[in-house]
């Protein structure tokens, strides 16, 4: 079986040239922030007609700060302790974005349940990247729970965030064979490499609209 991937939802052409302003991204981050890197890379290209306006993250020991200021990108602490309720939380984004005049937001390893403050702030534009086909594997552990199951494809998705976890209107998803031999570490990985292609992709399909 090989292992190259193929996408379930058509790629927009990538000549993104237009005469549009660059809509503006709010990242929001728990990680590593490769797929912020994936984003920046795409802007950088030329096939993304979009601009980092900031990251918010709620850790502040996370390697996405650093990929951030490496790009003098501002990045703003939102520590969830210091909040008693998430909705307050989700409040004190919501005015962080609005002050960078972010249009689109991007949840890209956020590991914080959300809630509806931060819903209809920006509707339809608050999107999030999940490991697997869904509807398929939501919620924690989508990796582990493909391996568990046996399947022979797995992939990730771009979503529309709504309250219910993982079950918003997909924009684009990308398949990726698991292989008899895998483990969670080499199957994320492989996925993760999909995840870097589709994300400024389905932000493209929002840039567009």
């Amino acid at each position: 079986m090989t292992d190259t991937p193929s996408l379930i939802s058509p790629i927009l052409t990538t000549n993104l040239a237009s005469e549009r302003p660059p809509l503006m991204l709010g990242i929001m981050a728990s990680g590593s922030g490769s797929n912020f890197v994936a984003v920046a890379r795409a802007i950088d290209r030329g096939n993304l007609n979009a601009k980092i306006a900031v990251l918010v993250h709620n850790k502040s020991d996370i390697a996405a700060i650093d990929r951030a200021r490496e790009r003098e990108i501002p990045t703003v602490l939102l520590d969830h302790r210091e909040y008693r309720t998430r909705a307050a939380l989700d409040r004190a984004i919501v005015s962080t974005f609005e002050a960078y005049q972010v249009e689109c937001v991007v949840m890209a390893g956020w590991m914080r349940m959300i809630t509806q403050v931060l819903i209809d702030a920006f509707p339809g534009r608050l999107i999030n990247i999940h490991p697997s086909l869904l509807p398929s594997f939501r919620g924690l552990h989508a990796i582990e729970q493909a391996l568990s199951a046996r399947v022979k494809i797995t992939g990730c998705t771009v979503h529309v965030v709504t309250l219910e976890v993982d079950a918003g209107p997909i924009l684009i998803q990308s398949a990726v064979p698991v292989l008899a031999d895998d483990t969670a570490a080499t199957l994320h990985a492989r996925v993760q490499i999909q995840e870097h292609l589709i994300l400024p992709e389905a932000i493209a399909i929002l840039a567009r609209c």
